[in-house]
């Protein structure tokens, strides 16, 4: 479990003075990727619940991999379903996943990768939104494509102003050009914009271009760095300008 506590609603209240709209990572954060395609690869295989989470995980390592790559150069493909379809093709072909391959085909694979277009959002999401949606923007600002963005919306009930996807600039987060980006098109400069994660190198590079930090605790999504579990407000000498246990509790807040 994180050794994150969250801080009081006066000093988390305070620290968000002034914000105009928040925009929100999407996968670990908003939906539970992690589980919901556990969920889903049980239907398709009969291997043991651990090979399912390890093929979960390398997965979207493989994902992450190629995003940083492309923050780092600054362009390149941002197309989820691209990636995703390349990168389970090549797990396939490694010893440890071979023997799937001849079981899933071309058609099993398709659905495979459209399966992470349905993931479900975390239990504290999508009432959070809503309450939130009533006072403030939201948005999302995501490495997603934007069709895989709304279909996750749609699928998981997330009540976006606006989807804020790589799709408009080229690259992937943490690179600047997704942030100054996102401000750009909200028309927003970055105190009056809040960004909701539970990575803490997405909420790093946001403050970088001046946006306020609200960290979201999300232990079982399975991406995260070790020191994501030991994140601290600013109010309590940490990194980050808030820190909620849920998307409701920082409704609340505002």
């Amino acid at each position: 479990m994180p050794l994150t506590t969250p801080g009081s609603d006066i000093d988390n209240s305070e620290a968000l003075l002034g914000v105009e709209a928040f925009v929100f990572d999407v996968f670990g954060s908003t939906v539970d990727w992690f589980g919901s395609m556990v969920r889903t690869l049980e239907l398709h295989w009969e291997e043991s619940t651990e090979q399912g989470h390890a093929f979960a995980i390398e997965w979207r390592r493989g994902y992450f991999v190629h995003a940083r790559s492309v923050a780092e150069s600054g362009a390149g493909n941002t197309n989820m379903d691209i990636i995703h379809r390349e990168i389970l093709d090549k797990m396939l072909e490694t010893p440890r996943w071979k023997h799937l391959s001849s079981v899933w085909d071309d058609s099993k694979r398709h659905k495979l990768v459209l399966a992470w277009h349905r993931s479900d959002g975390w239990p504290d999401v999508s009432k959070g939104l809503y309450a939130l949606k009533k006072k403030k923007i939201i948005a999302a600002l995501s490495n997603g494509n934007m069709r895989f963005l709304v279909d996750v919306a749609k699928h998981a009930d997330l009540p976006w102003d606006v989807v804020l996807s790589v799709d408009l600039f080229g690259t992937c987060k943490p690179n600047p050009k997704v942030y100054q980006g996102g401000l750009h098109y909200l028309e927003l400069p970055g105190e009056k914009c809040a960004m909701v994660a539970t990575h803490l190198w997405d909420l790093e590079a946001a403050a970088k271009h001046g946006m306020k930090t609200v960290y979201v605790p999300r232990p079982e999504a399975h991406d995260g760095d070790p020191k994501d579990l030991i994140v601290k407000s600013k109010a309590e000498g940490g990194e980050v300008d808030v820190v909620v246990d849920s998307f409701q509790a920082l409704a609340e807040l505002v």
